[in-house]
């Protein structure tokens, strides 16, 4: 007798859709940023004063997708840019003291606490649950998706 795997397989997409849209909207009302802005700010942060570029390295982003969220950041006077001493063509970022405070009060993100657990597991539990992740993105036909590894819906560049 087989038994139909499709419901709870389906349950627990849902499950992850609904915990990546719940820890968006828990990062937005603590900082008023999206996931991805959030990153990029704690990355600025992580390196001190920084390029874009090595942002867009380091988050595996694309240049352009940096470029607007920093805007973002900017406007917001979370984040400043000003031109290197040694390099006038390089752009240095850095956190204002406003996106101290917004890093202060910021909740982990939902891909910190997966990254944590999933770094615990053994190598051939990893191995097992990315390929079986890896399968789902070829059944839902996105395989060849361009992704970001941010749990996050929507676009990465998206106003908050």
């Amino acid at each position: 007798m087989d038994i139909d795997l499709t419901t709870p397989a389906l349950r627990a997409i849902r499950r992850i859709l609904r915990a990546s849209d719940l820890g968006g909207r828990r990062v937005a009302a603590a900082t008023g940023l999206t996931p991805s802005q959030l990153l990029v700010l704690q990355e600025i942060d992580r390196c001190e004063e920084t390029t874009p570029s090595a942002i867009a390295q380091a988050l595996q982003f694309g240049q352009a997708t940096v470029t607007n969220v920093v805007d973002r950041l900017e406007d917001a006077g979370l984040a400043s840019r000003r031109r290197s001493q040694g390099d006038k063509r390089k752009m240095l970022l850095r956190v204002t003291p406003k996106g101290r405070g917004v890093l202060d009060a910021a909740p982990d993100l939902l891909q910190a606490s997966f990254s944590e657990r999933f770094g615990k597991l053994p190598a051939w539990e990893q191995a097992m649950i990315l390929s079986a992740l890896e399968r789902l993105s070829e059944l839902l036909e996105v395989a060849d998706m361009d992704a970001a590894p941010l749990i996050d819906a929507g676009a990465i560049d998206r106003p908050a």
